[in-house]
């Protein structure tokens, strides 16, 4: 068990301020991927914060170009202590959503972390720039403390999560042998609520599709023509309630999940969603009937309308429009087919005389699980509820998405989400914010959580090794790095 001097030194780490200080260094960098001039701040966010601490932690440090064009760097630190000891896979992601500036509350920047009360505000300070503090820091205490860690570490760092993570498949699949781990550990989304440690084990995938219109250049006189020709407006309407109806069920049969499985089942037992203060009350009648809140948010595929919009709604005119449009997205847990989406939705909607919508895949990425049965799940609840005296939660898979499948279905790695966030952290919105509270007690269950992979005893001893494991190693053919730092 870790000593409760090393609990007190995390502890410490928050409650002096110096967390605060470290975090408000990084929220700094305005590392928005979505904007054309963000790899500037992506870039010195690496060289001047990440590749520090990784060094601090004795990493050598390298840093990779994108194979995708559309797509920032990746940084990956090594700490080999021996061949035979066990790795860790880590990952964080260095880039932001657009920061919002002049939206925020009380005039508050996006890049000045501020604290009131329990909420520290600003960009990243949730997503993800606190999360990946909490482990980096959870490392950096336990070299303090013992001089090494008991493990090898890998930390790898992506610069474009928030724009969907261009490149990071082809980058795992040519560095597999770098990146090559027992398991990975990671911190990103939410927990279950603000006061329950939580672990999951997977993420929804998504589908964008635009629904298209577009009937006409001009609009005309709904008094003169209204009747006798076709509005797109209400075409779309009834184009929509033919996928998804008015009371949120999804109406495409090969766009269900299937049923879902037993063990998924009875992990959601008894999981309460939106249990935060001021956290929408779920609505009743809303969504796939006969399924709890939770099965319904984590194990269930559900259809929603992201955007829809024809003519001015602001200041309407009596005319017919001329075009219609609707944004869409299909969130999905596995097991679910989405390779022919566009042709099921096209078909689906043809077949009941809306072939004059046009349907495009905007943007994509997939559904993924580790087992509720691998034998890393049950050695990390257990050793996490051994430090906290709580129930940790277990979930499945979070209802958002997160490149999961990437460590799991390439790098073949059992991959745990340990987040430090909570669903009513506003990321993505203005007024972001991580809490104090959570952040402290993270800092504790990540140093619990990497002190006993380092110091497994007879009576919690370490998963067994995959027979696949070997020590780490970099390809030859492997891209070379943009540089090196020892």
């Amino acid at each position: 068990m870790i000593s409760e001097n090393l609990v007190q030194q995390a502890e410490d780490y928050v409650d002096s301020g110096a967390f605060f200080a470290d975090l408000s260094a990084m929220v700094r960098y305005p590392t928005e991927s979505s904007r054309p001039g963000g790899h500037i701040a992506v870039k010195a966010y690496l060289d001047e914060v990440l590749v520090p601490a990784l060094r601090g932690l004795g990493c050598s440090v390298a840093e990779y170009p994108n194979p995708d064009s559309s797509g920032g760097p990746f940084l990956v630190g090594t700490r080999v202590e021996a061949p035979e000891l066990p790795t860790l896979l880590c990952y964080g992601h260095a880039d932001v959503v657009d920061g919002h500036a002049g939206r925020w509350s009380q005039g508050r920047d996006p890049w000045t972390l501020t604290a009131d009360g329990d909420r520290w505000y600003g960009r990243g300070a949730a997503d993800n720039k606190g999360q990946h503090l909490v482990n980096l820091a959870a490392l950096r205490l336990l070299l303090e403390e013992q001089g090494s860690l008991g493990f090898n570490l890998t930390f790898l760092f992506e610069t474009g999560e928030e724009v969907g993570s261009p490149g990071l498949a082809d980058f795992a699949a040519t560095h597999r042998e770098q990146l090559r781990a027992d398991v990975l550990i990671a911190s990103d989304g939410p927990r279950l609520d603000a006061a329950t440690p939580t672990l999951f084990l997977g993420a929804r995938g998504g589908v964008r599709l635009l629904l298209d219109v577009d009937l006409r250049p001009e609009s005309y006189h709904s008094g003169n023509w209204g009747g006798i020709l076709r509005n797109p407006a209400t075409t779309l309407a009834g184009a929509i309630a033919s996928l998804v109806d008015g009371h949120g069920r999804l109406q495409v049969p090969a766009l269900l999940p299937p049923p879902i499985p037993a063990p998924v089942r009875g992990a959601l037992a008894g999981v309460t969603v939106a249990g935060n203060p001021g956290d929408p009350a779920p609505d009743e009648g809303w969504g796939a009937p006969g399924l709890t809140a939770a099965e319904r948010l984590y194990g269930w595929n559900t259809l929603e309308v992201l955007s829809l919009g024809s003519a001015d709604i602001d200041h309407p005119v009596n005319a017919i429009p001329g075009r219609a449009r609707a944004v869409l997205q299909l969130r999905y847990v596995t097991g679910t087919n989405v390779s022919r989406i566009r042709e099921i939705v096209a078909e689906h909607l043809a077949a009941r005389g809306y072939p004059m919508v046009d349907v495009t895949v905007r943007s994509s990425f997939a559904a993924s699980r580790t087992p509720l049965d691998d034998p890393w799940v049950g050695w990390t609840k257990t050793t996490l509820e051994q430090v906290t005296g709580k129930t940790v939660a277990l979930l499945p898979n979070i209802g958002g998405s997160l490149p999961h499948h990437v460590f799991t279905d390439i790098l073949g790695l059992p991959t745990l989400w340990l987040p430090h966030s909570y669903p009513g952290c506003l990321q993505h919105a203005p007024d972001e914010h991580l809490l104090g509270t959570i952040a402290r007690e993270g800092i504790v269950l990540a140093t619990a959580l990497f002190h006993a992979l380092g110091h497994p005893s007879a009576d919690h001893p370490l998963p067994a090794r995959a027979e696949t494991h070997r020590p780490l190693a970099v390809r030859a053919d492997a891209d070379p790095p943009l540089s090196v730092r020892g």
